[in-house]
């Protein structure tokens, strides 16, 4: 079993043809299937179904397919460091974070790593929650993850501030008339836009916890996967959220008012990765640090 073979597996499968495969990796369709099966020989079973059309994952494909995709991710990755290690001045940086980071922090720090290392190429894969960024890092999506600090990581962790969360409204609301930081138990009686990357506290949904502990439920009306769209339905009217400051000032917050909470929310934020950040990982920590 060797990793070209597993990338050759890996392509069929985006693929979902033999034929497209071939042509994506700039192989002829016989050496393509040549190298297939002979994976499937050293696995004892065949991984794929081939059928007139189209080609599909047998059950132990399926078992097969998230260990062959982090084995690939990982050479990648280890290619990435060594050169990086080795003061390459090319090369690509693979970053993962979550889309409020992405949206919101991250613009700058691009802006700065372009004029300050214009030869490495920064990837960019943004995830809706805390939990998926995290597992997506775990199986080697990406060479590190900006977001916010994770409770049990086993990897290296680099502490790099923290946001301010806030309360978003529109401008005729009246706590935007009113002005100034806003006790949470002003809000009581009004509607809530929540967001999937809400983290967990004590095994409740963060607003959820933190509204019961000043002795109401929030009244929930509508549920989101990015912070954006949660931001973009709070300046309409449609209920209040919390979202990080950065994010709504740098990208989506035109038409809406930012109001502090009494007392402020903060959440820490981190660079964390599985190995030791190394070479241009190194490099981007340290900018994003410098913010």
């Amino acid at each position: 079993m060797s990793l070209r073979q597993m990338e050759y597996f890996l392509t069929v499968v985006e693929e979902s043809s033999f034929t497209r495969a071939a042509e994506a990796l700039h192989v002829t369709q016989p050496a393509l299937s040549h190298q297939v099966k002979a994976l499937e020989r050293s696995v004892g079973g065949e991984l794929l179904e081939r059928l007139p059309r189209a080609v599909r994952l047998t059950p132990m494909g399926r078992a097969f397919l998230p260990h062959a995709q982090l084995a690939v991710r990982s050479a990648r990755q280890a290619e990435r460091a060594a050169r990086a290690a080795a003061g390459a001045a090319g090369g690509e940086l693979h970053i993962a974070t979550v889309h409020a980071v992405a949206v919101g922090l991250l613009p700058a720090v691009a802006a700065r790593w372009r004029s300050l290392h214009p030869g490495v190429a920064l990837v960019l894969r943004e995830y809706g929650s805390t939990d998926a960024l995290e597992e997506q890092l775990e199986r080697g999506a990406a060479d590190l993850a900006v977001g916010p600090e994770p409770a049990r990581w086993k990897g290296p962790v680099l502490p790099v501030g923290r946001e301010e969360l806030v309360l978003v409204v529109p401008f005729d609301d009246p706590l935007a008339a009113r002005g100034g930081a806003v006790r949470l138990t002003e809000l009581a009686d009004r509607d809530w836009i929540r967001c999937a990357m809400e983290p967990v506290v004590q095994g409740e949904p963060f607003i959820d916890w933190a509204c019961g502990r000043v002795g109401f439920t929030p009244r929930t009306v509508l549920r989101t996967e990015h912070t954006s769209t949660a931001v973009r339905m709070a300046a309409a009217g449609v209920g209040v959220v919390v979202a990080p400051a950065h994010m709504v000032r740098g990208a989506v917050g035109e038409d809406c008012v930012l109001l502090s909470l009494d007392p402020p929310w903060h959440r820490p934020l981190a660079v964390f990765s599985r190995v030791p950040l190394t070479g241009a990982a190194a490099a981007f920590a340290r900018l994003l640090d410098a913010q």
